[in-house]
């Protein structure tokens, strides 16, 4: 029988009653079930199913939850990369300036003395 084709308003048989759970289970308040389902069977498969179900929302809240995790990790690094690229320009920046200071001094200590001379 193929459970698509399985259209039956009314549980009159054990097969009936498993295909119309395999067939609606999933859709079905544990907690509020139809009388078809009051056996002690189908309160165990209930049970089954949704632990089942619990397992998969568990398992997607902690793929989701690992996902978030990476992001935040991804976000850190290139932020904390983002930082030394700019304390290795600030310290370039301070190094040429220092540089060109110094060039200064050594100008100006050149510079002085030759003009020292022709004004004498």
């Amino acid at each position: 029988m193929e459970l698509k084709k399985f259209n039956a308003n009314q549980v009159e048989t054990e097969g009936q009653r498993w295909l119309k759970f395999f067939k609606d289970g999933e859709r079905l308040n544990d907690e509020a079930l139809p009388d078809w389902m009051i056996t002690q069977e189908m309160k165990q498969a209930m049970s089954t199913l949704s632990t089942f179900s619990e397992k998969d929302q568990q398992y997607y809240q902690y793929q989701a939850r690992q996902e978030y995790l990476r992001e935040q990790r991804t976000i850190q690094s290139e932020l904390e990369q983002a930082k030394r690229r700019e304390e290795a320009a600030n310290k370039r920046e301070a190094l040429a300036l220092a540089e060109i200071e110094r060039l200064k001094a050594l100008l100006a200590q050149t510079v002085l003395p030759d003009s020292k001379q022709q004004n004498t």
